[in-house]
């Protein structure tokens, strides 16, 4: 590390989730009049502990496109970044992580052959 706490290395952002929608999408009009596509991916933790929820924001044409032929229960695969929100409540400022989507496709459906 570096004076500053830093690594020597590049600093990596990246994120790929394997998992299936919750829910259905959902399509906002923000007043810039940029659109968001908001959803969730359920996945499965690898050391058997109960499942993760992460909700996901899709600001692309192409990510948004494909967010909204989402339906609920879809294996998905996810790329993106970790970006972390803030807003404010009644109670104050704050803030919640999401994953900003760069790629979003359906999962191929695996055939086994005998």
């Amino acid at each position: 590390m570096d004076e500053q706490g830093q690594g020597s290395g590049t600093d990596v952002n990246e994120v790929r989730l394997v998992g299936r929608v919750s829910g259905e999408p959902t399509v906002r009009t923000l007043p810039s009049g940029d659109e968001v596509v908001t959803l969730r991916v359920v996945v499965s933790r690898t050391d058997g502990r109960p499942v993760d929820t992460i909700d996901l924001a899709c600001w692309s044409a192409r990510s948004r496109r494909a967010a909204q032929h989402l339906a609920d229960g879809t294996r998905v695969e996810v790329e993106g970044s970790l970006r972390r929100r803030f807003y404010r409540t009644p109670g104050g400022a704050a803030s919640r992580y999401e994953v900003e989507v760069r790629r979003l496709v359906r999962e191929r459906t695996r055939v086994s052959t005998c």
